[in-house]
């Protein structure tokens, strides 16, 4: 499916249609709105729709539905394991909406829980020794011209 942008509605949709737990939380995501269940994404928003990760046996139900389809985000072939795109007619209906969240919540909510990735520390890099004073002669051909020859003329001298 192309990307559509998701309507501004759709995000209170969602969020009014999600099941009343505590462990729910949502995030913003990709410009839509998500679903979580320890740390387990069961729904969100998607174009003009809504998604939900189902258990097999749901998913085939939800797939009956005219209009949904295995979640192909970039449009390339490459679904979303378990998860599908409702019909944009669900948005319309918040009863239907809340029963297929409740649904991917119940199943995700069996899932084990996501482990957070550690913070990434930053790179130490190697203290800088500090610089060795330079040679006399090293010092000598680093002087500007009219300083050479005065150096020059001591040398000779």
């Amino acid at each position: 499916m192309p990307w559509v942008k998701i309507p501004k509605e759709s995000h209170a949709i969602l969020i009014a249609a999600l099941p009343k737990d505590p462990r729910v939380r949502t995030l913003n995501m990709f410009g839509g709105t998500a679903a979580l269940v320890n740390g387990n994404m069961f729904g969100g928003t998607f174009a003009r729709s809504a998604i939900v990760k189902l258990a097999d046996a749901d998913q085939a139900e939800a797939l009956a539905l005219d209009g949904a389809e295995r979640f192909d985000p970039m449009g390339n072939g490459r679904v979303m394991t378990n998860t599908v795109l409702l019909p944009e007619t669900v948005m319309d209906e918040p009863d239907e909406l809340k029963r297929w969240l409740a649904r991917a919540f119940e199943y995700n909510a069996t899932l084990p829980a996501k482990k957070k990735k550690p913070a990434k520390q930053p790179t130490k890099q190697p203290a800088k020794k500090p610089a060795a004073k330079p040679s006399k002669a090293v010092q000598r051909t680093k002087r500007s011209g009219a300083k050479k020859a005065a150096v020059r003329k001591r040398v000779k001298a």
